[in-house]
């Protein structure tokens, strides 16, 4: 090629790059405005973009969501697997947020960013994953909303007869978690000198450690998630770091995928920590959100959802236990006496919530996520923005009908339709009969065992 050719391309290219950032660069978000690419946040999201109406009202309760299958069915007990609310970055997280940070502030062009000037780094690595205010909140105005929705089974009476138990996880985020639910129904309901103590609980709420198959073939095994940095070495995520790096004209080299995904979830604890639409957001488009929404989804599909089948089976030690209890008060009912555990509260992590929603056959696209199907998947069920936000919630509720006992199921508060069933609030029986082949085995022992 000629040097006038290679200059002529030179030109053009400059040019391309030129208009793709002008015609960016005068973006701006009004103060208070939710960033563009709030949906796509991954397991970073915050709970109220799955449920809008909780903007204008965090206690709303929508009443054609929580209605009993029938008006002659009564409610008889609530069991609830809750994630924990809103959290700091991990340290390493905030390792790699202070690094680029300190690099865009030394030696990008923040012309088109001016705001990004006047950022202060404020993000500490004792932070560590340690629940915000608005965590509290989050458990707080959860447990304000469930009171509302079952005002039968939440009560003073149940908490004073000890038959309301909460159970969480060790990690503090978990147990303040926790503490903030507990704290906000018993303000609720006035209650005062009655304790309601909560058990931790490891083996159920952290199974996800406690498995060595699980351990040891997926999360220390690099080809376990392959996928993932294939899609972060392919063409979708390299366009996204030439737009970032030109948009802060830094060389490419600079910006890496680890760059582009601590820029994405930098604008995300912004805004879902301290309400922010902060100027980092600015420097992601929407195409770029769903780029990287993907990238977080194909992690949690290969890691904890149905990439593969050890990611499910490691928590059917948490499956057995709600099954058990369900039954427990299924056999109490009907030998017409009095239910002993009316409200069950188990707070664990995103770790925790998707494997079993995962191991029940729930959000299972046809197509399995890979590098390759970004485009294909673009309706995808496997949204864990969607399934598993901060505060996520799976509702069990047992209600007595004239018909026998009916099971409700609810995620984040909305209506859940069982795979494989047709009704809302199918019999009780026929939920075990749907699940009669993990009810029978599923042995947390045997499919944790590394050697079975």
């Amino acid at each position: 090629m000629s040097f006038l050719c290679l200059f002529m391309v030179a030109i053009h290219l400059h040019a391309s790059s030129f208009a793709l950032t002008s015609s960016w660069c005068n973006r701006t978000s009004p103060p208070g405005s939710i960033p563009s690419n709030a949906l796509y946040f991954n397991t970073k999201s915050r709970y109220e973009e799955l449920n809008p109406y909780l903007i204008s009202d965090i206690l709303a309760v929508n009443e054609s969501w929580v209605k009993p299958p029938s008006p002659d069915c009564k409610a008889v007990h609530l069991s609830a697997i809750i994630r924990h609310g809103t959290r700091y970055p991990s340290s390493g997280n905030i390792k790699k947020i202070i690094q680029f940070s300190k690099l865009v502030k030394s030696q990008a062009d923040l012309s088109c960013v001016k705001e990004l000037h006047n950022w202060r780094m404020w993000y500490k690595e004792d932070m560590d994953g340690r629940l915000v205010e608005k965590g509290r909140l989050d458990h707080r105005h959860l447990a304000q909303r469930l009171i509302k929705s079952f005002p039968t089974l939440i009560t003073k009476e149940n908490i004073e007869g000890g038959r309301v138990k909460l159970i969480t996880s060790s990690k503090h985020r978990c147990v303040n978690s926790t503490l903030a639910f507990k704290h906000a129904v018993m303000e609720s309901l006035s209650i005062r000198g009655v304790d309601l103590p909560y058990t931790i609980n490891d083996e159920l709420m952290r199974f996800f450690d406690k498995c060595e198959r699980l351990v040891e073939t997926v999360e220390k095994n690099k080809d376990a998630v392959m996928e993932v940095e294939v899609f972060k070495d392919g063409p979708e995520m390299k366009r996204v770091q030439e737009k970032l790096a030109d948009r802060l004209q830094l060389p490419y080299i600079n910006v890496t995928t680890d760059a582009v995904e601590t820029v994405f979830y930098l604008c995300a604890y912004e805004f879902t920590i301290r309400g922010l639409n902060s100027p980092w957001c600015q420097l992601l488009d929407d195409a770029d959100g769903q780029v990287l929404e993907y990238a977080g989804d194909l992690k949690q599909f290969w890691k904890r959802g149905f990439g593969h089948d050890i990611n499910s089976k490691s928590s059917c030690i948490l499956f057995h236990d709600l099954f058990k209890r369900l039954d427990t008060v299924a056999q109490q009912i009907r030998a017409g006496g009095r239910v002993s555990e009316v409200v069950m509260v188990q707070v664990g992590h995103a770790e925790t919530l998707l494997p079993l929603l995962t191991l029940l056959d729930l959000f299972k696209d046809d197509t399995p996520l890979n590098s390759s199907n970004f485009a294909y998947h673009h309706s995808r069920m496997f949204r864990s923005g969607k399934i598993v936000p901060y505060a996520a919630n799976l509702l069990m509720t047992l209600f007595n009908c004239p018909d026998g006992l009916r099971l409700q199921a609810r995620l984040n508060e909305r209506p859940l339709t069982l795979p494989g069933l047709a009704e809302l609030s199918p019999l009780y029986q026929t939920v075990r009969e749907r699940y009669k082949q993990l009810l029978q085995g599923c042995n947390q022992d045997t499919v944790c065992r590394l050697n079975s």
